[in-house]
């Protein structure tokens, strides 16, 4: 079974100024002369953390990576100000011009898998491989599944009950609007409340084993306030998508070599996911393993560094 490569540093980091409002981070890894990749994280809004970059060869791969409007070290902070998927595709594209990459290995989790796909779908031409994980089409039944009353209540139980203990029992019949009513209020103590419990319920569900570092980590308030207010505001507007959209478009990424991996038991995003885009899509190459949702699960790592090793041997 593989396993992640080493931690590494990043050898150059950048601010990037993609309009008058918002500032990216972005950091390079690995060997400047590698074949280029662009590592999209999940959430929206959760931002990058060090072992993302551990997925890929340091010795191979150009390993390009950046926290997405309003996340992590980028400015302003949980900002949803001309924040949708399409702002985030054009600033996939100013990085690779402003990092003179022609060509680039596209690969992305959760949210990043969404992501991935739009900016694929949007610009094939400049994609080499694609490899995606914990696939999240944000179709209502995804987020009605995991956010509302969905299915995922019944798998966790307990943690659905302090999820809803933030809100009044009047408001519970529609839980998103509930928590984007205190997410964006004016009170900050009302929003980071919010946040917090949302960031624990994201958190408790997205490994296969209990964790409750990974819990308490999502419901700290440097990772929670952003995750929280811009995933709220990403799911009540459908991604910015049209409905079906990332399936539909699947035609414009036939040809581009691509791996998808879902743990068997994702609680935050069934597997079902993975196999509705894989049924339209057959020329991909999918790997169910028996693993929840995080990407650091040993089995899901396995076969995303198998993949990254793979699309290293086909271009380096």
């Amino acid at each position: 079974m593989r396993t992640l490569y080493p931690e590494i540093e990043p050898y150059r980091t950048h601010r990037i100024a993609v309009d008058d409002r918002h500032t990216l981070y972005v950091e390079e890894c690995g060997n400047p002369d590698g074949l280029p990749v662009i590592f999209l994280h999940g959430g929206p809004g959760a931002g990058l953390a060090p072992y993302h970059r551990r997925f890929f060869n340091p010795a191979r791969y150009r390993i390009i990576l950046f926290d997405q409007r309003g996340a992590g070290r980028s400015t302003p902070f949980a900002d949803l100000t001309d924040n949708t998927t399409w702002h985030l595709v054009a600033d996939i594209e100013t990085i690779r011009e402003q990092l003179s990459v022609e060509r680039w290995v596209v690969f992305g989790g959760s949210w990043g898998s969404t992501l991935a796909l739009a900016y694929a779908q949007k610009h094939p031409e400049r994609v080499l491989g694609l490899v995606l994980r914990g696939i999240f089409l944000c179709r209502e039944e995804e987020v009605r599944w995991y956010y509302e009353e969905g299915g995922a209540s019944w798998i966790l139980p307990e943690k659905w009950q302090r999820y809803i203990s933030a809100i009044p029992a009047e408001e519970r019949g529609q839980m998103l609007e509930a928590y984007w009513r205190r997410l964006s209020s004016e009170d900050e103590a009302v929003r980071l409340a919010a946040a917090k419990a949302w960031g624990a319920w994201e958190g408790g569900g997205i490994t296969l084993e209990e964790s409750p570092e990974t819990e308490a980590s999502f419901a700290a308030p440097e990772v929670a306030l952003s995750l929280a207010r811009i995933e709220a505001h990403y799911f009540r507007n459908h991604a910015f998508l049209e409905p079906g959209q990332l399936l539909r478009d699947v035609e414009k990424l036939r040809h581009i070599p691509s791996t998808i991996v879902h743990g068997r038991y994702d609680i935050i995003c069934p597997v079902k996911n993975a196999c509705d885009l894989a049924a339209v899509w057959p020329e991909a190459d999918l790997h169910i393993v028996l693993a929840g949702h995080a990407a650091s699960e040993p089995a899901i790592a396995d076969v995303l560094v198998q993949a990254t090793d793979r699309l290293a041997d086909r271009y380096v």
